[in-house]
C-alpha cells in the first residue's frame, strides 16, 4: 500500500516543528498538519528560550541537530547566563527572544527542510488499521495515510480558557481548540487527563515608566546558544524589574471568591514552579512582595510581556493589580492574562521512544507528555520525530540515558513515574549534573546525532576541530609541570582560572595554549571545567557503571511479570503498567525496590540460559 506520507505530525508548536524536522531529516516523507502555518513556532507565553535545566536541554538539542538553539541565537534581544554565582554545572543559557523573529526563522528552516511538507488543517481522527496507526482524517473529511502519527497539540487538546467567571473555548488566545482529536485518542486506547497553566497581561511598552524601575541589562559577553556560533554579535535591550506590594495582595485576597482556581471553576492542576499571582499570595500570606520582570517581546512591537503576574482574575481586577505596580501606574493593557485548561495523556502510557504502548506508530510530544514549557517540547519532539523515522527504517530507536542528557532525564522521568502536575527541568532533578553540563552538551551528544543522521557535515567538522583543539590543550596541560605539579592538576584549585594557569607556563608553551583557546574557546574551556571536577567525577564512576549495566540489561517488551515467582503483587501492577525497558529503569519505577530488581535479574538470567531461547 502507498502511503501520502511516512509520518504525519499534528501541531505545529515547539515539539511539532523539531519533530517534522528530524523526520524528515532522516530520509521520512513528512507531513506537519497545522491550523495555521502562520504560527508555526509561535512562543504561546513569554518569548523567552532557556534557564536553569531548561537551557541545558537547549544546547543538548542543538549538539543533535536540532533548531531551537540556532533559532534562538537568531532572534534572541537579550542574553544572560543564570546561576553565574555558582559553579559551571549549573550555569543556565537564557535569551529573551523577538517573538516575530523566532517564529519567523522556524518557518524558513522548516520551509528549506527536504521530505517536508506543510499542510493547513485540523486534525479529528488518528486511523489505525489492525491496531496500528494508518492516518489522519481533517476537519473536512479529507484522510490522509502515514505509517507514524506524532501528536504534538501542546494546549489545544479540548483547550478551554478562563478569564475570571468567563470561560471559552481555546488552544491558545484568539485560536481555536481541537476538539475532536481527544475522542480519536481515546478511542486508540489512550488515557486522558487535564492539566492547567496560565499567562500574564500583556502592556503597551510606551506606557510604562521605566525610570521607575529597575534596569536589568544582558550580559557584556552573550553567550551563544548553538554549538556552531562561537560568539554573537547582538544589540541587547534592556529588561526592568519591578515589584507586587501589600495593596495588590490585599486586592487579590479580596478578589479570591471570583479567582476561577479557587472557585471550583478550575479543576485541574497547574505548574507548581510557575504559579500564577493569586496562588503565590495563598500560598505565601506573610510574603510583603514578589518580583515583576517586564519584558519585551521584540525589538519592532510595543507589546510588553509582564513576567511573574500570570492570572485568571476578571479583568477589573488584572486592571488594578497592573495600575498598583511601581512604573505601571499608567500602562495600557493590550490583552489580559488567562488560564487554559488542556487534555493531556499520562506519559506512563508511554515507550522510552514516546511511542505509545497502545498503538504501534502512534508518538506523542510537548505538552500532550504533560511537560510545561517550549524547551521541554521542542527535546521531546526531536526525540518522538527521531525514533519515528528510525523504527520505520528498521533501525535502533534512540533512548538516551539518564547520565546522557537532560533530555535522558526528563524522558526517563516521565515514562517510569509519570504526572500530577505539569513537568519542568530542573538541574536538581539529574543525579549526574556534574557530567550534564550545558557546555559539553556537543561532547555527549554530537557523535550520537551523527551515527542516527541528525548532524550535518558542517557541524560535525566544527565538533572534531574543536575535540581537536581541547585534546591537544588537555596533553600540554598534563605535560607540563610546575613546581612539581601539572598545570592539570592545578585547575581543581578554587580559584583557578585558565590564563592564571596557562601563565605558570614557559612563554612559548603559554601562548600556545592561548592561542587553542582563542580559537576555540566553547571547546577548550568545556574541556577546562572537566578538570576542575575531575575529582567529583572519578568518585562518581564506580556508582554510574552499575547504573549503565543495570540500563543495559534490556527487558523483553512481552515479558509476563505475573510469572515471575517472588515478585511482590505491587511490583507486578506497577511493572506490567509501565513496562519498563531495562533493569535500570525499572528500578526507577515509582514503589519498586532493589529486592524486586534482584528477583527480575535472576529471572531474566534463568530465562536466558534455558536451551534455545
Amino acid at each position: 500500500m502507498t502511503c501520502d506520507f511516512a509520518i504525519i505530525v499534528v501541531g505545529g508548536g515547539h515539539a511539532g516543528a523539531e519533530a517534522a524536522h528530524a523526520a524528515a531529516r532522516l530520509g521520512a516523507p513528512t507531513a506537519l498538519i497545522t491550523l495555521d502555518p502562520a504560527t508555526i513556532g509561535a512562543m504561546s507565553c513569554n518569548p523567552a528560550i532557556g534557564g536553569v535545566g531548561k537551557g541545558q536541554i537547549v544546547r543538548e538539542i542543538d549538539a543533535m541537530g536540532g533548531l531551537m538553539g540556532l533559532a534562538a541565537d537568531a532572534s534572541g534581544i537579550q542574553f544572560r547566563m543564570l546561576n553565574r554565582s555558582k559553579g559551571p554545572a549549573v550555569w543556565g543559557p537564557r535569551c529573551q527572544s523577538d517573538r516575530h523573529a523566532y517564529a519567523a526563522w522556524i518557518q524558513a528552516a522548516l520551509a528549506r527542510t527536504p521530505n517536508l511538507t506543510v499542510v493547513p488543517g485540523e486534525v479529528v481522527d488518528v486511523l489505525t488499521k489492525d491496531g496500528r496507526t494508518a492516518g489522519v482524517r481533517l476537519a473536512t473529511g479529507q484522510e490522509l495515510t502515514c505509517q507514524a502519527v506524532i501528536v504534538t497539540c501542546g494546549t489545544f487538546l479540548a483547550g478551554l480558557m478562563h478569564v475570571g467567571e468567563t470561560t471559552f473555548p481555546g488552544g491558545r488566545y484568539g485560536e481555536p481548540a481541537a476538539e475532536g482529536l481527544s475522542d480519536s485518542l481515546r478511542a486508540c486506547g489512550l488515557t486522558l487527563d487535564r492539566l492547567k497553566t496560565g499567562t500574564c497581561p500583556r502592556l503597551a511598552a510606551e506606557t510604562i515608566d521605566t525610570d521607575r524601575c529597575t534596569r536589568q541589562d544582558g550580559d557584556p559577553d552573550p553567550q551563544a546558544f548553538s554549538f556552531v556560533n562561537e560568539s554573537l554579535q547582538v544589540e541587547q535591550i534592556p529588561c526592568w524589574l519591578s515589584a507586587t506590594n501589600q495593596a495588590i495582595h490585599d486586592v487579590i485576597r479580596a478578589n479570591f471568591h471570583r479567582a476561577p482556581l479557587f472557585t471550583g471553576q478550575i479543576q485541574s492542576t497547574g505548574p507548581r514552579y510557575c504559579p500564577s499571582l493569586e496562588t503565590k499570595i495563598h500560598r505565601f500570606p506573610d510574603r510583603p512582595s514578589h518580583q515583576v520582570f517586564i519584558e519585551p517581546e521584540g525589538r519592532d512591537t510595543n507589546w510588553t510581556y509582564i513576567n511573574g503576574i500570570s492570572t485568571s482574575l476578571p479583568e477589573d481586577v488584572q486592571d488594578i493589580i497592573v495600575h498598583n505596580i511601581r512604573g505601571l501606574e499608567n500602562a495600557e493593557i493590550l490583552r489580559y492574562g488567562y488560564a487554559i485548561e488542556y487534555d493531556f495523556a499520562q506519559p506512563t502510557q508511554l515507550t522510552s521512544a514516546l511511542e505509545t504502548k497502545a498503538a504501534a506508530g502512534l508518538y506523542l510530544a510537548g505538552q500532550i507528555n504533560g511537560t510545561t514549557g517550549y524547551e521541554e517540547a521542542a527535546a521531546l519532539g526531536l526525540m518522538a520525530g527521531a525514533n519515528a523515522a528510525l523504527k520505520l527504517a528498521g533501525r535502533d530507536e534512540l533512548v538516551l540515558r539518564r547520565d546522557q542528557a537532560y533530555i535522558g532525564v526528563m524522558i526517563d522521568d516521565l515514562v517510569t513515574k509519570g504526572v500530577n502536575e505539569p513537568y519542568r527541568m530542573f538541574t536538581s532533578r539529574a543525579e549526574h549534573r556534574l557530567r550534564l553540563r550545558a557546555d559539553n552538551a556537543d561532547r555527549r551528544l554530537t557523535e550520537i546525532g551523527r551515527a542516527v543522521g541528525l548532524v550535518d557535515d558542517e557541524r560535525w567538522a566544527r565538533f572534531q576541530r574543536g575535540g581537536a583543539a581541547a585534546s591537544e590543550v588537555e596533553t600540554v596541560l598534563a605535560a607540563t609541570r610546575v613546581d612539581g605539579k601539572t598545570l592539570a592538576g592545578r585547575f581543581q584549585q578554587p580559584d583557578a582560572t585558565a590564563e592564571g594557569i596557562f601563565a605558570l607556563a614557559d612563554s612559548p608553551t603559554a601562548q600556545r595554549l592561548t592561542d587553542l583557546r582563542a580559537a576555540q574557546p566553547k571547546a577548550v574551556d568545556s574541556r577546562l571545567v572537566d578538570l576542575r571536577y575531575a575529582g567529583y567525577l572519578e568518585k562518581e564512576a564506580a556508582a554510574l557503571k552499575h547504573m549503565q549495566q543495570l540500563d543495559a540489561k534490556l527487558i523483553p517488551g512481552e515479558i509476563d511479570y505475573a510469572a515471575i515467582s517472588h515478585l511482590r503483587h505491587e511490583a507486578i501492577e506497577k511493572l506490567s503498567d509501565v513496562r519498563p525497558r531495562s533493569l535500570g529503569q525499572a528500578l526507577r519505577v515509582s514503589g519498586i525496590t532493589p529486592a524486586d530488581i534482584t528477583v527480575l535479574g535472576v529471572y531474566l538470567a534463568s530465562q536466558a540460559a534455558r536451551p534455545g531461547e
